[in-house]
């Protein structure tokens, strides 16, 4: 039904006004919920990991959520990730088990608007079971340290049959290289190549192979970004104090431990 307008009710906001009244209402149009990220279909490995990747938009921003059989996921080895203002979620699971896990979960975005649901089937097979041409990780990332606006190369390298494809997981969410503005690029080997390394860039990398056949994940690797502050107090007579990254969660320098033993190369992670 169309809004009226009384005479009196113009004089007291003015034209001008009216029209921004009525400008607003036109902009404030809700949206459903619907999907710009859809889970896939998987198969597994027995001991492995899997993760559903979905995500929506609406006006207002939806919420994402995993269910399994209609009711939420619950379970130790059951873990839902959320980003994007919860528009977004992560559901993975680890370590994979059969044929327990075998099920289809369903991802459900909802608004005030509405709601709707998307089916992704997971497959668990043991390792006895895997079809020829089942992704191989031949060689995985390892433990990197970093000297803050240098380069880091999380290296990667999957065979299967059909060639897999390679993406990238940080603490348990996709790497999109397509929204770092180029800083980040996936090579042609697999491997990541991060250029002028933030703080942000610091966590934990593992590198996923998929192909016709199944998915296969990497052992997940550290990547520490430290400040250039920090390698001249390694070279100094002191060791790093409270203040310092070290003090919450990163290796200390192997100088501090012992005063016989070099310092991690930034670059490359290795004793130099």
């Amino acid at each position: 039904m169309a809004s009226t307008w009384s005479p009196s009710v113009v004089s007291v906001v003015g034209p001008v006004g009216l029209f921004l009244i009525l400008l607003a209402r036109g902009c404030a149009t809700e949206e459903p919920p619907r999907f710009i990220k859809e889970p896939k279909d998987q198969i597994g490995v027995s001991g492995g990991v899997a993760s559903f990747v979905c995500q929506a938009t609406g006006d207002p921003k939806p919420r994402v959520t995993w269910n399994k059989k209609g009711k939420k996921v619950n379970s130790q080895r059951f873990e839902t990730i959320d980003f994007d203002e919860s528009s977004g979620a992560v559901l993975r699971i680890q370590p994979l088990r059969t044929p327990r896990d075998e099920n289809v979960y369903e991802c459900v975005a909802q608004n005030s608007v509405g709601e709707i649901t998307v089916h992704a089937k997971l497959t668990v097979l043991r390792e006895d079971q895997l079809p020829p041409g089942f992704p191989n990780i031949d060689m995985g990332p390892q433990l990197k340290v970093v000297e803050r606006t240098r380069t880091a190369t999380m290296l990667c390298a999957a065979s299967g049959n059909p060639d897999p494809e390679i993406t990238w997981f940080k603490d348990f969410l996709p790497v999109d290289p397509s929204a770092s503005n180029g800083r980040i690029k996936q090579l042609r080997s697999g491997a990541l190549q991060i250029e002028s390394s933030e703080e942000t860039d610091q966590g934990k990398y593992e590198c996923v192979a998929t192909n016709s056949a199944g998915v296969r994940y990497s052992s997940p690797a550290n990547l520490y970004v430290r400040g250039r502050e920090l390698r001249q107090a390694e070279a100094g007579t002191h060791c790093p104090t409270l203040s310092h990254p070290w003090a919450h969660g990163l290796p200390a320098p192997l100088s501090c431990a012992d005063p016989s033993r070099k310092a991690l190369t930034p670059s490359t992670g290795s004793l130099e």
